[in-house]
């Protein structure tokens, strides 16, 4: 980490009650008289004097008075003081985390540009926590696993397989969410916006995801694109920062029809689910009231990619040729991908067939 210009952080700075102590001395002014010359009392200026006490913008202004040494003197001196006790206090923190920075992917985060690369531990430390703008690992711990705050984040993550890896590739979307203006967020528009997005997956051209994007952003949803960690293995995820709801997509597998699967998936979550609702696509380990909504969220993916009801009339035609996965694609205004992909999981068709209708999904940041 490249440090920072015009910044001078003493490695020991002595307390102003010391520069007290000498000033007292030089004028041979005891600490009673000075208490007395002052207005305060004598226990408040010996606890200056040990260090015990600050020194205030009050005592300040009384010592210009007393001493002829400029408020500002002092004050700058308290800071001074206050500022080193608190960096120390800092490198303990870090000192303290570096077991803790070791459980992320740093190298593959500061490969993707998440943060900066370095071979130090401690400025490996000190990135995680600015990356996720936290101040300690008691801080990350409170906010991932044992969900002290509610409001933002109603997900713990200590029971995932790879927590760290899920809280990073979770926050880098939270960062690239950021970087994009939504619309207020409308359900009717989204509702209205369905056909349109259905179109696209259907049509799947070179650049979709920015389409994509910006179907969504007019409906207030934000949509991003994190590529996968290792150890995250999510296809996506869905959840509300504050009044916007956000999409964060992973491309795991790099298919378009697992892709578009999950993309309906996820906003089925937002139309159905509220606020309250986080999702995690590719866990194992869903409650009961968990799993029926990811089945709602199932169900409704199936809806707007390739329904049952156009699945059955597709089976009731074999056996099947490629010119009829396109003629009914072209029919059902869907993508071959989502009826081959279909018909390959549930083991209806030879994997042989169909594969070139497997589109790789290529997005740029």
């Amino acid at each position: 980490m490249a440090p920072k210009t015009n910044q001078y952080i003493p490695q020991t700075v002595s307390h102003p009650g010391k520069t007290l102590g000498a000033k007292l001395e030089e004028l041979k002014m005891g600490s009673k008289e000075f208490a007395v010359r002052t207005g305060k009392p004598e226990k408040t200026i010996s606890n200056v004097l040990s260090g015990e006490s600050a020194i205030t913008s009050d005592m300040a202004v009384l010592f210009e008075d007393v001493l002829g040494i400029p408020a500002h003197f002092w004050l700058n001196r308290q800071n001074q003081y206050d500022e080193a006790v608190a960096r120390l206090k800092r490198e303990e923190s870090i000192h303290l985390s570096l077991e803790w920075a070791k459980h992320f992917p740093y190298a593959e985060m500061a490969k993707l540009g998440w943060v900066a690369a370095t071979s130090k531990l401690e400025e490996k430390v000190e990135n995680l926590f600015k990356f996720f703008r936290l101040s300690s690992q008691e801080a990350f711990d409170n906010y991932y696993f044992k969900q002290k705050l509610k409001v933002n984040f109603r997900l713990t993550l200590a029971h995932e397989k790879k927590p760290y890896a899920v809280a990073a590739w979770l926050r880098q979307g939270e960062i690239q969410a950021s970087e994009l203006e939504a619309q207020p967020y409308d359900e009717k528009i989204l509702l209205s916006k369905l056909p349109e997005i259905k179109s696209l997956m259907a049509k799947h051209p070179e650049g979709f995801f920015k389409n994509l994007q910006s179907i969504c952003l007019e409906a207030g949803v934000k949509v991003v694109y994190t590529p996968c960690l290792k150890g995250a293995a999510l296809h996506g995820s869905t959840r509300w920062l504050s009044d916007t709801p956000l999409v964060q997509m992973s491309a795991r597998y790099a298919k378009n029809d697992i892709f578009w699967f999950t993309f309906f998936h996820e906003l089925a979550h937002i139309i159905m689910h509220g606020k309250k609702h986080i999702a995690l696509e590719n866990k194992v380990d869903y409650d009961a009231e968990s799993k029926v909504e990811e089945q709602e969220a199932d169900d409704f993916a199936i809806k707007w990619t390739f329904s049952k009801e156009e699945e059955q009339e597709v089976l009731r035609h074999r056996p099947l040729k490629e010119s009829d996965i396109l003629r009914f694609a072209k029919q059902f205004n869907t993508h071959p991908a989502m009826i081959i992909g279909r018909f390959h999981h549930k083991k209806l068709l030879p994997f042989s067939l169909g594969n070139q209708f497997i589109e790789k999904i290529e997005i740029d940041n």
